[in-house]
């Protein structure tokens, strides 16, 4: 059974009818051709699936497209700004080569983005706290945790400023 439903995916409205059985993970990949939002364990444990709903990180893999009804989504697609810069959190990867095979990335950096946008400091082990629900297979942890701890840093910095 289809529902059509409204919502706003990186800041562009969208109306789509969708299978009421549908993950929100499968729609914004099938339907939308979002690539960064990866499909790994399609349970919620894995974190590749992560976007942001009304700021909040979410596996999309366990969330319902029909949740999403009036909601806005943002995946690592829209992250970039208006005039093709980069995120400061997508900066502080590249600068801290927190990169390695990519899978988990996408997920991780919308993770991050909520992390930033929180506007506060984190100690080291509210860091990995906050980033427990991601699996790296290349086990980069110690340079994700650098570059989210730069992005956190470096946009405070700029607050203040």
């Amino acid at each position: 059974m289809l529902q059509i439903i409204h919502l706003t995916v990186n800041g562009r409205a969208q109306e789509l009818a969708v299978d009421i059985r549908a993950s929100l993970a499968d729609v914004l990949r099938r339907q939308l051709g979002l690539t960064s939002v990866k499909k790994g364990c399609e349970v919620g444990e894995c974190g590749a699936c992560t976007v942001l709903i009304d700021g909040r990180a979410v596996d999309s893999c366990l969330y319902l497209a029909v949740w999403a009804d009036g909601r806005e989504i943002l995946t690592v697609e829209g992250l970039r700004a208006g005039d093709g810069s980069l995120h400061p959190v997508q900066r502080a990867f590249i600068e801290k080569a927190a990169v390695q095979c990519g899978f988990c990335t996408p997920g991780i950096i919308m993770s991050a983005v909520e992390i930033v946008g929180a506007g506060r400091r984190y100690t080291r082990e509210e860091l990995r706290r906050e980033l427990s629900g991601h699996l790296c297979r290349c086990t980069g942890y110690e340079n994700i945790l650098d570059a989210v701890q730069q992005a956190v840093e470096q946009t405070l910095q700029q607050a203040s400023s």
